[in-house]
Parts: structure tokens; sequence; C-alpha cells
């Protein structure tokens, strides 16, 4: 089979580090994180205040008052962080997609400017940047020594992937009983569901550390060989869309 074409001493000019995004983007998930487990402090505690009513000596007002200003902050916290989380997140697999194109145009699927549309685009964001990361993950892989081609295992990028996703419909749906709990023990029982959106959210957050870190780590490698052939087979081409 035809080995891809090696890439020319002048395309690695155009690479650019992701290194300084990646850490960014590794600290902001650390936020997510830690506004994760504040949101969940602060859905224990609501939650022990509607557990409270309709016994008068547990069920205090002020409190329970409390305890929701407190859930909402928490919330808002989430937002402020997933939003500064993606927008970081997004210019980082900008950078490494625009890398992949210089090790190995052929294995890319979807042109570059996919690693930004494909989050956004509706029902389709829930593969289509799964499709161009493995795109960039292939092409990230460095050479054995024997310039034969080296298969890195993509767990890291489907375990991510998949709990994302996972994460991301759960909380949805949770977030639906929530708004929609008419009393307090349904609303009790809500809050206990949105505790465990948080919980998968939090595993999302560590595994999106462990690819970003990966992946940066990858295209390390393969840039510090520099402009070497590489062995993989090439597919047809690339079909953009």
């Amino acid at each position: 089979m035809a080995a891809a074409p090696a890439p020319s001493a002048e395309a690695f000019h155009r690479l650019r580090s992701p290194v300084g995004l990646a850490k960014a983007a590794v600290a902001l998930l650390g936020a997510v994180i830690a506004t994760d487990v504040f949101a969940m402090a602060a859905g224990l505690n609501l939650r022990d205040e509607y557990a409270g009513i309709g016994d008068t000596a547990l069920y205090d007002a002020g409190t329970a008052g409390r305890a929701e200003v407190l859930y909402g902050a928490a919330g808002t916290l989430q937002a402020y962080a997933l939003l500064a989380t993606a927008i970081v997140f997004i210019l980082w697999f900008r950078r490494v997609r625009l890398n992949a194109e210089v090790f190995d145009a052929g294995l890319q699927h979807l042109r570059p400017g996919w690693a930004i549309g494909a989050w956004f685009v509706p029902v389709a964001n829930f593969w289509l940047p799964r499709r161009v990361a493995g795109g960039i993950w292939t092409a990230s892989a460095q050479n054995d020594p024997d310039d034969s081609w080296r298969t890195v295992s993509m767990a890291p990028l489907n375990l991510w992937w998949g709990v994302w996703v996972f994460s991301m419909l759960y909380r949805q749906y949770a977030g639906r009983q929530y708004e929609q709990a008419p009393s307090a023990p349904e609303i009790a029982d809500a809050v206990g569901l949105v505790l465990v959106g948080d919980v998968l959210d939090i595993a999302a957050a560590v595994l999106a550390i462990l690819f970003v870190r990966k992946l940066t780590r990858m295209q390390g490698e393969r840039a510090a060989l520099g402009a070497t052939p590489l062995s993989a087979p090439s597919p047809a081409g690339p079909a953009p869309v």
C-alpha cells in the first residue's frame, strides 16, 4: 500500500505549539471540576432543606431560602466556567487540527474549519468533533525508530468522548426534571439527579484533561521528528464537506 507523502521542511514551518493553549484548557477544566464540587455541596444542602419541609423541627424558611440562593450561585459559576473552558478548548482543538494538516493531510476527513464548526451543528455535534479528533490523533502519532507506522490506542479519546456525550445528555434530562418538579419531594429527588450529573461532568473533565495532555504530548513528539517520511497507509483522500 502506498505510504503517505512526507511533510516538507517548508510545511513544518507552519506548525504552532499547542502547549500554551493546552495548559490554559487544563487549568480551566480544573475550574470546571471545582465548580462542580461546589455545586454538589450546595445541592446536598438544598436537598436536605427540601427533605425537611413538613417537619417544623427540621425546616426553616430563611435557611431554605439561603440554600436556594447558594444553589443558584453555584449553577451560575458552573455556566461561566464551562463557557470559558469551551472557548479555550476549541482554540486548542483548532491549533492541533492545523498541525495535523501538516503531519498528514490525507488522514483528515474534514476541512480545518470543522475543528470549530463541528461543535455548533445541532445533533451532528454528537459525532462530528469526534471524527475530526480521530484524524488529528492518528496523524499526530510518532513513527517508530525504524520509520514504521506507530498505532497509538485511541482509548483516551474514546473514553473522554463517550463520557462527555453521556454526561451532556444526562444533565439535560436532570435539568428538565428539576425545572418541572411540582412539589418539595419531587424537587429533592430532582436535585439528586442533578448531583449525579455533576459527578458525570467531573469524570468527563478529568478524561478531557488526560486527552488534552496526551494529544499535546504526541504532537510535540511528532514535531520533534521534523520532515521525516510517514509510513501510514494513505486513504483514498479526504472527503471535505
